[in-house]
């Protein structure tokens, strides 16, 4: 009993140890709102690293892929056994995608994946990434006649805002039209005055300007066609997007009623979103866009084609949503040659497995692996797709914990010095202990529990501030932005636009246990020491 009266009274009295319960304390909360930070980022990203890979891809070494996806499948369902609840195949070539710009074409490389829209959401969560409720529901490729989100509908708060996709879809293109047969009309009079035979008339800039007032978004004022000056010159005039209309059976396609096959670009494609997290957009759903990509003959050649924008997919992770574009898989094989003349026989380049819920992933794996041969076919899981970008996630958090955990050391270091300073200060005490009958264990005793109470106090403080920053995260970082005028956690970089925490019970444990077990293990030289005091040496020169 005295050991804990003792180790409460010093715990209690000795403001130096005040210093080591705050050491612990900070270094605790450090490491839970870290791993929780870590935890929540990397969760997140796995998410939708995995929302756009089936669990398994099985594809083939070339572009121009192999013959006859349904017997492909039937196959691997043999090979798979019952682990497979859906499959679909895709066609992903690389690309150039390019459209206009207030009379500029801009030209991005991207991946041009050709998917089957009846099947290809039943194994991802592609559906979900969309911006339009019914694509949500069903995609697609049709325009719809608006109806697209104007706020991110995965936020669980308040969004960004996105007002240019209010009017998007046929009413969108519907204006388009009309704004370039004005502006061609209006060009075809200043020519005709530049050569004598009529005068401009100011009304046609009127009718320009209201109709660009009336699309209501800067994706119309961006694509804008460029001024003409009042000699009559263009002045960098671009080329009607919607004069390329491919004829069909004698006639010339009206864009104001149909449109080109249509395509799913990622947003960031379209996009870009400023310090307010508001997205701006160069192109919306309507506009027409142009994709170049390589057929499947030997050699390849290059092949272009118009198709219009339907929707736009969101998957928040930059890499996927600046560089990927679907398309109905039939067009693609169609226009890169994948489907024989003679048989109909397609042709696609990988398919994508779903597994049921509690399949052994690794093991289905190996299984289609044994089943098909390594020269010709690839599979892998979704984590294998993203190996090393996972890796070094991994590596990063326990690099950093180690880096925090040495906080807690530097703690315990201190306890170290503040005991070995106790324990030459209260040599006489400790003297008259060991007279009156304490054993050389009970002294121990005494610094060891004293130890360990500084270590539970320390760790208890730090769980306590270390959730109750985590929880409140994100209000931590609206007040240090209102504050400073500064943006913490840019939206624009992360993708995010709150920070994602995820608290581990089990990581938690352990930092306590770690913690606890630091403050203990620094105190058991000085108990030694104590404890090998002698009773007639330590009171000898009192």
């Amino acid at each position: 009993m005295y050991k804990l009266l003792l180790c409460w009274r010093y715990l209690r009295t000795r403001w130096i140890a005040l210093a080591s319960v705050i050491s612990v304390t900070l270094g605790v909360a450090t490491m839970i709102v870290v791993n929780a930070v870590m935890a929540g980022f990397s969760h997140e990203m796995q998410t939708r690293i995995h929302g756009i890979l089936s669990d398994i891809v099985f594809e083939s070494h070339s572009l121009s892929g192999f013959q006859d996806p349904q017997w492909h499948m039937e196959e691997i369902r043999r090979a798979a056994g019952d682990s497979i609840t859906g499959m679909t195949p895709t066609v992903a070539v690389p690309a150039m995608l390019s459209f206009q710009v207030r009379g500029q074409w801009i030209t991005r490389q991207v991946m041009f994946i050709g998917i089957d829209e009846a099947t290809h959401a039943a194994v991802s969560d592609f559906g979900s990434y969309l911006q339009h409720p019914d694509n949500r529901r069903q995609l697609s490729f049709s325009l719809r006649d608006g109806g697209y989100d104007t706020t991110d509908s995965q936020s669980e708060g308040p969004g960004p805002s996105r007002p240019a996709l209010g009017g998007a879809g046929w009413p969108h293109r519907r204006m388009r039209v009309e704004r370039e047969r004005i502006w061609q009309k209006r060009l075809e009079e200043q020519e005709g005055a530049a050569a004598g035979r009529a005068e401009p008339t100011r009304p046609i800039d009127a009718q320009v300007d209201a109709v660009l007032a009336a699309t209501g978004d800067e994706a119309a004022t961006a694509a804008a066609p460029a001024p003409v000056t009042d000699a009559g010159t263009e002045e960098a005039a671009p080329q009607n997007p919607f004069a390329a209309a491919r004829p069909e059976q004698g006639r010339t396609m009206d864009p104001a009623t149909e449109q080109f096959t249509g395509v799913v670009p990622g947003i960031g494609l379209a996009s870009f979103r400023d310090s307010k997290g508001i997205d701006r957009f160069l192109v919306l759903p309507g506009d027409d866009v142009k994709i170049t990509f390589p057929t499947a003959g030997t050699p390849p050649k290059a092949v272009s084609d118009t198709f219009t924008i339907v929707d736009f997919y969101e998957s928040k992770m930059s890499e996927y949503d600046s560089n990927f574009v679907f398309v109905p898989i039939a067009a693609l094989q169609r226009m890169r040659g994948m489907i024989e003349p003679e048989t109909g026989i397609s042709s696609v380049n990988s398919i994508q497995i779903k597994l049921k819920e509690g399949a052994n992933l690794d093991e289905v794996r190996n299984r289609l692996r044994g089943a098909f041969p390594a020269e010709l076919y690839a599979v892998s899981s979704w984590r294998d797709k993203q190996g090393p970008l996972l890796s070094a996630v991994d590596m990063e958090m326990a690099v950093l914990n180690i880096l925090l955990f040495l906080i807690i050391a530097v703690a315990g270091f201190g306890i170290l010095a503040i005991f070995f300073m106790i324990v030459v200060e209260k040599t006489r005490d400790i003297g008259i202990l060991k007279s009156l009958g304490a054993s050389a264990s009970g002294i121990a005793g005494v610094f060891l529990g004293y130890g360990l109470f500084l270590g539970i106090v320390g760790a208890g403080a730090g769980l306590i501030l270390g959730l109750t920053i985590t929880w409140n995260l994100n209000h931590i970082r609206a007040a240090v932005e209102w504050w400073t005028g500064q943006t913490v956690f840019d939206p624009s970089i992360y993708y995010f636009f709150k920070i994602p925490t995820i608290i581990n019970p089990a990581t938690v444990i352990w930092i306590i246990i770690g913690a606890i077990g630091i403050a203990v293990a620094a105190s058991v030289l000085p108990a030694l020491r104590a404890a090998r005091l002698h009773p007639v040496e330590a009171l000898r020169h009192d």
